[in-house]
């Protein structure tokens, strides 16, 4: 029984999302909703990876192009992209991506470490996933949005 227990808590919830062709993945603890498409309000002087931003059912919430947030180019949003709604430290920030693929649970040993030659886009990561030929990064919202927490971002209620 032990060792059901022991595998059970290594498990991790996973949001596996699409950007630029590839995979991505999250933490589901961290999610509190995925959306469908809808524009955003754009406003001026904001950070280039904030495209506007939405009413979440009267909270304003500002929208982040996680393709821009990670170095790659913008997504050209479509009916099948997503708003993937987040809590990171306490903030609520909606993350555009192109789409969502799956809602999975994988065990821990199957996260592997960034190669050190990945340099710094090996700070958003906690790791690669791999499955089969597949190869999933492992975002960390918490250390991807440290730096600004607060200072574009909706705090939760």
């Amino acid at each position: 029984m032990q060792h059901v227990l022991a595998a059970t808590a290594n498990a991790l919830e996973i949001l596996v999302i699409n950007l630029q062709g590839l995979q991505f993945c999250l933490r589901t603890t961290s999610i509190r909703e995925i959306r469908g498409w809808s524009p955003v309000t754009p406003l001026p002087y904001t950070p280039y990876e904030m495209i506007g931003i939405s009413n979440l059912r009267g909270t304003v919430i500002p929208i982040i192009d996680l393709s821009v947030k990670l170095g790659m180019e913008p997504i050209h949003a479509t009916e099948r992209s997503a708003i993937v709604v987040a809590e990171v430290e306490g903030s609520i920030i909606g993350l555009l991506v192109e789409g969502v693929s799956d809602i999975m649970t994988v065990s821990g040993d199957l996260l592997q470490p960034v190669p050190a030659a990945a340099g710094v886009s090996g700070e958003y990561a906690d790791g690669i996933i791999t499955q089969g030929a597949a190869m999933i990064c492992f975002l960390n919202l918490e250390r991807m949005f440290q730096d600004v927490t607060g200072h574009y971002y909706s705090h939760a209620a």
